[in-house]
Parts: structure tokens; C-alpha cells; sequence
């Protein structure tokens, strides 16, 4: 029994991927499984869309194991490509042709002809809000839009997972909001996908998340065991003197980040006995500061695994 068969769309193993001196990926194991979407949350230059090239086929690794859909990578590569769709965060489409005329294109590129290819294009039409825009040309629609068509083209041809690299980073809110709706759609039909993404509100919603910083893997799983399993603590500040605890918080050792939100402090500790320890550090600055334990959130998360990831590097060199 193949890793396909068992459920996994995606397995990676030791994958890395170099450019001269310069390590984008660093011994990357990943696994993504059947009608999950799986989240790739980093900063820019962390290796997301490096990583989602490998797996798309586009890229060959300079070390490391990759399987897609059953196949090894790069050897099957043409035969995985025609069951993947993938989107980047780059509208990739023809400005000058119009609507009905990119999804015409898409479908004969992936050989669907006659009345199959007729039936498969009204469904994008209607299923992603374009119908009214059928006749509009590409490059004159906003951004929102052109993100609907980009989706209804990469799905054209039905495929079984989906890549997507930062796809909303060039939209409204709502836009994304709508954009995220349409992709639980795909997952609830059976569709896998791989989203990249820096927007701690879209990991959150995440089946399983895995981030990665300067090309490593520093934390795997469902965003809620990542903010259950969150070592530390998580405290609120409530002071006068906001700006100076602030600035002598974040030359502490133990302080792993501390962020003013509104006219208080979010501060993360590697201590679990961070509130008694932080109530004192505070008062000796404002003896009025109220410190109380607040939930971990996502960006905690990302915060502690890629400082002590940076810690780990410069222990290492």
C-alpha cells in the first residue's frame, strides 16, 4: 500500500532545495492528507512557495523525498501535473481575453472538449460569481475578482488537490473572507490543499498548519494543539507606563515578544511561572501594572517557534 492509498495526498521527506550557498529548503518532512486543507504559515523568504514548487512538480529538489498523489517527484511530474491545479499569488491569466474566453482556453489546455467542456465552464461561471462578468476582459476586473477567476481556472479540470501560494495577498477583506468559503467548498467535495499564507487569521482556520522559517520546519499540527501545547505563558499588561515596560521587557532573556495592543501589553514568556515572575519585572517600573494570563493565540505560536528556531541557528554557528 502506496502513502496515496493510506491517505496521504502529499508525503515529503528530508526535502531541501539549494541555490548556490543559499539553503530556501532544509530537510523538509511534510504530510498532507486527503480533503484536509493544510496551511504553510512564514515570513516572506521562509521557503513556502519554493516548497510549493517542488511539490507541484516545477522545481526538482536537491535533496530529499517527495510523493504526490501516489507518484514520486520529479519522475512522474507530468502525470502528477494533470491532477493538481495550482494558483500563485500572481494573477497568471490573459488581461486581454475575457472571461469566458481564459476558462475556453483553460479547458482545451487540460482537453476537455464539446459539451463536457460547455457543462465544466457554466459550473465556474455560476459556482465563483462570474456569469455576469463573462464578457468582461481579464485586466479590467479588480482584484477580488480576477482572484475568483484564477480559482474557477485552476479547478477547471476537477483536479484532486489544489496548491495555492499566498492566494489573497492581493485582496480586500471580504474578498478573502469569501475566498476561504469557496476553498472549504473544494475540501468538503474531496478536493486536498496546500495554502501558503502570512496572515495569522487565515492559518487559523487551517485543518492542520505547518510553519516554517529560513526553510525549516518549526511546527506541525492543528492550530489548536499548536496553541494548547505553547510553552511559556501569555500575559497581559495593564500599566501607566506603556512604552517604557515595554522597551525594558524586550531586553529580557525569558521574553520571547511583547506587542502593544490598544493601551496594553501582550507579552510572551518561555517560563510557565511567567505571571509571578513578570508581575514583579512590571511593578518594579509601575507599581500600579495589572498582569493577568490571557489564551494563547496563533501568532504566539508563530512567535515561539521561529525565536527559538533563531536561537537554535545562532547556538549552532
Amino acid at each position: 500500500m502506496n502513502a496515496h492509498d493510506n491517505g496521504a495526498v502529499i508525503t515529503a521527506r528530508g526535502l531541501t532545495k539549494r541555490f548556490g550557498d543559499l539553503v530556501a529548503v532544509d530537510g523538509l518532512d511534510l504530510d498532507v492528507r486527503r480533503a484536509e486543507v493544510h496551511g504553510f504559515l512564514g515570513p516572506n523568504g521562509s521557503g513556502k512557495s519554493t516548497t510549493i514548487r517542488m511539490l507541484c512538480g516545477l522545481l526538482a529538489p536537491s535533496a530529499g523525498d517527495i510523493r504526490v498523489l501516489g507518484h514520486p517527484l520529479p519522475r512522474d511530474a507530468e502525470t502528477v501535473k494533470r491532477s493538481i491545479g495550482y494558483m500563485t499569488q500572481k494573477f497568471s491569466l490573459y488581461d486581454d481575453l475575457s472571461v469566458h474566453e481564459n476558462l475556453e482556453f483553460l479547458a482545451a489546455v487540460h482537453g476537455l472538449r464539446g459539451a463536457q467542456a460547455r457543462r465544466r465552464l457554466d459550473a465556474m461561471l455560476e459556482r465563483y460569481r462570474l456569469g455576469d462578468l463573462r464578457r468582461q476582459l481579464a485586466g479590467t476586473m479588480s482584484g477580488g475578482q480576477k482572484q475568483r477567476l484564477a480559482l474557477a481556472g485552476a479547478v477547471m479540470h476537477e483536479p484532486e488537490l489544489l496548491l495555492l501560494d499566498e492566494p489573497t495577498s492581493a485582496v480586500d477583506p471580504q474578498s478573502r473572507r469569501d475566498f476561504w468559503d469557496a476553498l472549504f467548498d473544494l475540501a468538503e467535495a474531496g478536493t486536498t490543499l496546500l495554502v501558503s499564507t502570512h496572515y495569522m487569521d487565515e492559518a487559523e482556520r487551517c485543518h492542520r498548519l505547518a510553519i516554517l522559517d529560513h526553510g525549516r520546519l518549526v511546527a506541525d499540527g492543528s492550530p489548536q494543539e499548536l496553541m494548547a501545547n505553547l510553552p511559556g505563558s501569555t500575559l497581559q499588561v495593564q500599566c501607566a507606563e506603556t512604552r517604557r515596560v515595554q522597551r525594558a521587557l524586550a531586553a529580557e532573556t525569558h521574553v520571547l515578544g511583547v506587542a502593544q495592543i490598544g493601551s496594553s501589553l501582550r507579552v510572551l514568556t518561555d517560563r510557565r511561572d511567567g505571571i509571578d515572575w513578570l508581575r514583579e519585572r512590571v511593578r518594579a517600573i509601575d507599581a500600579s501594572a495589572l498582569v493577568e494570563t490571557v489564551a494563547a493565540n496563533l501568532e504566539d505560536v508563530f512567535v515561539a517557534a521561529t525565536r527559538a528556531h533563531g536561537q537554535s541557528t545562532e547556538d549552532a554557528t
